[in-house]
């Protein structure tokens, strides 16, 4: 696909993708400020803010970025009945995403304050409660799966950063009513217990969340090692596919019968966060288009390269897609899209 094939596909088949998003709904909020000086009532620095600034996180930030990309997006998952989802509301209204899928419990909204001074973030305060919520919340977030399932969706993301919503019981249920529809299951995994991922379709972890389930960890920079322990994950944890992102070294995509590797060869690494909500929602978002794998892979791999290059949480639009694909045709004027 060549650069014009590309942009023909985010404008005649992203506004006709349908991708459900279920997980761990966040909002991060970024106080920005100057510190010049120390407090008269205890030895710590002080921060005057001069700017302030909420984004939709984790869950609600994968949702952000297929809503960006054009995608009918639905956002399923906890929340509180408090003012922090008071600002992830209008956020979500703000990008068109379907919140209908929020269920309201006793548990505040899960939220991220960070402190920062230049570039610099000087501390971080967390509202959550990560416990697996009652019985009664998981039905109704399962009887809401169930039911848009039958809307005929392209894709289901489980977006599991363990703040309670991604129980083994729980995802076992959301694999069986997607793949009775045929609809292919993405998980961002997290943590340790990736057996709770089983039967998922793709899994889409950094070498640091694959090295934590590795009994020797893997360099990134190398192809090889990092298709091993793409193997490795897909027998030990039974799922069918690993897309590994590696930073600024690209991405592999691991398959049956077959291994891709697609370098980053134009971008330095400023910051990473928010880059693994950006890959499970573009290589989502390529799946429900229509396009093959490796395709997926490497549009997955030129959007990661815009956020890696961005401060703090960000979702990453179209026109980003567009810039980032022709600074790549400058580097490679050879390979603009992947080989079929």
């Amino acid at each position: 696909m060549d650069k014009l094939q590309w942009k023909k596909f985010f404008e005649n088949k992203t506004e006709h993708c349908r991708v459900l998003v279920i997980g761990d709904v966040m909002i991060d909020k970024y106080y920005h400020g100057d510190v010049s000086k120390f407090a008269s009532d205890a030895p710590v620095p002080v921060a005057k803010i001069v700017k302030r600034r909420a984004a939709l996180g984790a869950a609600a930030n994968v949702a952000n970025n297929l809503a960006l990309m054009g995608c009918k997006t639905y956002l399923a998952g906890f929340v509180g009945d408090d003012h922090n989802f008071e600002t992830l509301s209008d956020l979500l209204t703000k990008s068109e995403i379907n919140q209908d899928g929020l269920i309201t419990t006793k548990s505040p909204t899960t939220t991220k304050v960070r402190i920062i001074s230049g570039h610099q973030q000087m501390f971080r305060m967390d509202f959550e409660e990560s416990s697996p919520k009652e019985d009664r919340y998981f039905e109704q977030l399962e009887n809401y799966v169930c039911m848009r399932l039958n809307d005929a969706f392209d894709a289901v993301v489980i977006a599991d950063y363990e703040k309670g919503v991604c129980t083994e019981y729980f995802c076992a249920a959301v694999m069986k009513a997607a793949h009775s529809h045929g609809v292919p299951v993405v998980v961002l995994p997290y943590g340790q217990r990736w057996i709770k991922y089983a039967q998922a379709d793709y899994l889409t972890p950094n070498i640091s969340k694959i090295n934590k389930v590795m009994l020797s960890p893997v360099d990134g920079k190398d192809s090889d090692a990092v298709e091993r322990a793409g193997r490795y994950v897909m027998r030990k944890f039974k799922v069918k596919n690993v897309l590994a992102t590696r930073s600024a070294y690209g991405v592999t995509l691991v398959t049956e019968n077959n291994a891709v590797h697609i370098p980053t060869r134009f971008q330095e690494v400023f910051d990473s966060a928010g880059a693994s909500d950006t890959v499970a929602a573009v290589f989502s978002m390529a799946l429900a288009g229509g396009l093959k794998p490796a395709d997926g892979a490497f549009i997955t791999n030129i959007a990661a390269s815009v956020v890696i290059s961005k401060s703090g949480t960000y979702a990453v639009t179209r026109n980003d897609i567009f810039k980032a694909l022709a600074l790549f045709e400058e580097n490679t004027p050879h390979a603009v899209g992947m080989a079929n």
